[in-house]
């Protein structure tokens, strides 16, 4: 079994990146209510705060505010996860997905970033915001309608973060 080296501070910044099995597919656009009731039912079970998100056709990025004295953001992903593939199709199933009952629609992992300062935090929140840009999917990062920018005030203030 693996053995993950994370940092063990609690109430910490974190950038994620969180991919479907399919990387050539468009799943998370086509079922993003589903996406959105999983965080939802999850967020009030185990509260966290999110700081940006953006759902692309095949991945995900965001940044979540763990609350103080809880670290646990791998429960909080696996419950995300499972709650929004219940209802769907199963994907490719490897003897490992029905040994672990998964329904083999999420890549297993997800990538972690520890935010370190306010820089590290501008950078990765231009990098939620301008994603759907980078990937072709829309000109700016308004025109994409799975993005935090349409909540978040920092965009809608114009906070320079280089773009």
């Amino acid at each position: 079994m693996p053995n993950y080296r994370r940092p063990k501070t609690s109430g910490a910044l974190i950038f994620f990146t969180v991919a479907i099995a399919d990387r050539q597919g468009d799943l998370l656009v086509r079922h993003v209510d589903l996406l959105r009731h999983a965080v939802k039912t999850t967020r009030t079970e185990r509260p966290f705060g999110i700081e940006a998100w953006v759902v692309l056709p095949d991945h995900i990025h965001c940044i979540w505010q763990m609350p103080e004295g809880d670290r646990e953001f791998g429960t909080r992903w696996r419950l995300i996860k499972s709650r929004s593939s219940r209802e769907l199709p199963k994907g490719q199933l490897r003897p490992s997905h029905i040994a672990r009952h998964e329904r083999g629609i999420w890549q297993r992992r997800f990538w972690e970033h520890h935010i370190r300062d306010e820089a590290d935090f501008a950078a990765h929140l231009r990098y939620c915001w301008m994603n759907p840009v980078k990937h072709g999917l829309a000109v700016r990062p308004e025109d994409w309608p799975h993005s935090s920018v349409h909540w978040d005030a920092r965009f809608e203030a114009g906070m320079d973060l280089g773009m």
